[in-house]
């Protein structure tokens, strides 16, 4: 009896269905990987945030703010340490920095919030930010996202000896922003909500003052930055603080009295005057001007007056003819004034006792 003889087609069938189902398999896990790279890069926690980012980094602020989660809620403001009513004059493309080299750091989920951390480069400021993201439906057999805590945060900024400053090339007027209005006094704090991550520099040029510039680097959502910038008068400003104490000590020595009212310079006798007196003033104060919180101060400085006049002796009636230099120092106090005029206050040592 012959043994069995194996059928040649049976085993090139088996040998097809082995290579056919290795194919399947293959392009199983290729669908597979192809799936989840483009959920990773269209549809995922990070695809979502990296999406804000972009937004950010081509200046499409308004886009930015219509993205779910960013917008957001007054009310809890206050609860996070931020005025309810911080402006929102910062949220535009004018007042957005460079932001370049995005990178996902790492993506976990925890309880249904995924936090997703990415760095980047914010100006010349390479930083870190951590962001919390949340599901927010569907869209088909994709899921739709939001920022569970959205990605806004704060600058409480104030800028003493200025009501005008730039922020990023975006100019402010501190008066049109601060939640008091017109009560506002010069030193209140002016809260600005801001994008994250975002490098904000703050600069002052006006006539009266400029400010090199501060730059805050803001990378914690829903935070609130305290910032100070002391600005420095111009020269602009000096000069004319320095004619105006000029004016007021010529003006000073128009008084035919021993002691001008409300002047820092004056001559006390004990005899009685022949003539009235003829006040100069032989040496003006070089006057500089330093800031004095919000406002500016006029620090003590020398100045010499002179003095002519005759003096009768109650004695015996006789008269002397008075020619002197009398020193003096010379103070004052700056204010700006809501419509951006200086009210200078010249005083001396005495007058602020």
């Amino acid at each position: 009896m012959k043994p069995p003889v194996t059928s040649a087609p049976r085993a090139r069938l088996w040998a097809d269905l082995s290579i056919l189902a290795v194919i399947g398999v293959l392009l199983f896990a290729a669908i597979g990987a192809g799936g989840m790279a483009l959920y990773q890069q269209y549809y995922s926690p990070s695809a979502f945030v990296s999406r804000y980012l972009d937004l950010l980094a081509t200046g499409r602020a308004a886009d930015a703010l219509q993205l779910p989660g960013v917008a957001i809620d007054r009310t809890a403001l206050e609860t996070v340490g931020i005025e309810e009513t911080a402006s929102e004059a910062l949220l535009r493309r004018d007042a957005l920095a460079p932001l370049s080299d995005v990178e996902v750091l790492s993506e976990k989920t925890v309880d249904g919030i995924t936090t997703v951390a990415v760095s980047y480069t914010a100006g010349t400021y390479e930083g870190e930010t951590t962001f919390a993201v949340q599901q927010d439906g569907w869209v088909g057999v994709t899921p739709n996202w939001r920022f569970a805590t959205t990605p806004l945060a704060a600058v409480e900024l104030t800028v003493l000896g200025a009501d005008q400053f730039i922020i990023n090339g975006f100019e402010i007027d501190r008066r049109q922003v601060v939640p008091a209005g017109p009560e506002a006094t010069p030193a209140d704090a002016v809260p600005l909500l801001v994008f994250t991550p975002g490098l904000y520099s703050v600069t002052v040029d006006t006539p009266v003052a400029t400010a090199q510039g501060v730059s805050i680097l803001a990378d914690a959502p829903l935070t609130s930055t305290p910032v100070e910038v002391q600005s420095e008068p111009t020269e602009e400003f000096v000069s004319v603080v320095q004619e105006r104490v000029e004016e007021f000590l010529m003006q000073c020595t128009e008084q035919q009295v021993l002691q001008p009212t409300a002047c820092p310079f004056g001559l006390q006798v004990l005899n009685r005057l022949a003539t009235l007196p003829e006040w100069s003033i032989v040496q003006q104060p070089k006057v500089t001007v330093k800031p004095d919180g919000a406002h500016w101060q006029i620090p003590p400085t020398d100045a010499v007056a002179h003095i002519e006049v005759d003096i009768q002796s109650l004695f015996d009636g006789s008269i002397e003819h008075v020619s002197e230099d009398v020193p003096f120092q010379v103070n004052g106090s700056i204010t700006i004034l809501p419509d951006g005029s200086a009210s200078i206050r010249v005083g001396s040592p005495a007058d602020e006792d």
